[in-house]
C-alpha cells in the first residue's frame, strides 16, 4: 500500500551530519541493507548519487566522499 506523508521518517531518509545537504536513503530488501546518497535541488527535486550495500554499522568514508564529490559536481555544472 502506498500512502502520502508530509515528512519521510528518519528510518528511510536521514541527513548526514557534517555535510551540507547530503542525505542517505535507507532501503531494506530481504536480509540486505542498501544506502543511496541524495540531495534536494530547490526543495522539490531529489538528485540520486552513488549507492552501496551496507555490511557494517558504519557508513564507509570513501562512499560519503564520493557522494559529496558528485553533489558538488552536480551543482557546479547546473
Amino acid at each position: 500500500m502506498i500512502k502520502q506523508v508530509d515528512r519521510v521518517p528518519e528510518k528511510f531518509l536521514k541527513h548526514l551530519t557534517g555535510t551540507d545537504g547530503l542525505y542517505e536513503i535507507r532501503v531494506e530488501y530481504q536480509s540486505n541493507i542498501y544506502r543511496i546518497f541524495c540531495c534536494f535541488d530547490d526543495g522539490k527535486l531529489v538528485v540520486l548519487f552513488n549507492g552501496f550495500q551496507k555490511k557494517t554499522q558504519k557508513t564507509p568514508k570513501n562512499e560519503i566522499e564520493k557522494a559529496i564529490e558528485l553533489m558538488n559536481e552536480y551543482f557546479q555544472e547546473k
